[in-house]
C-alpha cells in the first residue's frame, strides 16, 4: 500500500522530517511523535486540498514539500485556536 508514491515506512520517516522543519521554521516545541503526525497529516490534507484543484504529486520529494508546507499550516492554525506559548 502506497501514500502519494511512497510507501507507509517512507511516509512515516519522511512525515517525521517535513514536521520536524515545520517546527524549525515555525519555531514550536512539539516533540518527535507529534513531528511525525503534523507531517503526515499536513501532506495527507494538503494533498487532498490540491486533489480538488486537479493538482496531484507524487514522489518522496513532492511528500517533503507538501508535508512541510501541511505542518507549517497546522500548526499556525493550532496557535490561531490556542495561542502562543511564551
Amino acid at each position: 500500500m502506497e501514500i502519494n508514491g511512497v510507501g507507509w515506512i517512507a511516509a512515516i520517516i519522511i512525515g517525521g522530517l517535513a514536521g520536524w522543519l515545520a517546527e524549525k521554521f515555525m519555531k514550536s516545541d512539539m516533540g518527535l511523535l507529534m513531528n511525525i503526525i503534523l507531517g503526515i497529516v499536513g501532506a495527507v490534507v494538503l494533498n487532498a486540498i490540491l486533489a480538488l484543484f486537479n493538482l496531484g504529486f507524487t514522489g518522496w520529494f513532492a511528500y517533503l514539500v507538501i508535508g512541510f508546507i501541511g505542518a507549517s499550516l497546522l500548526i499556525a492554525i493550532f496557535r490561531m485556536f490556542r495561542g502562543r506559548r511564551a
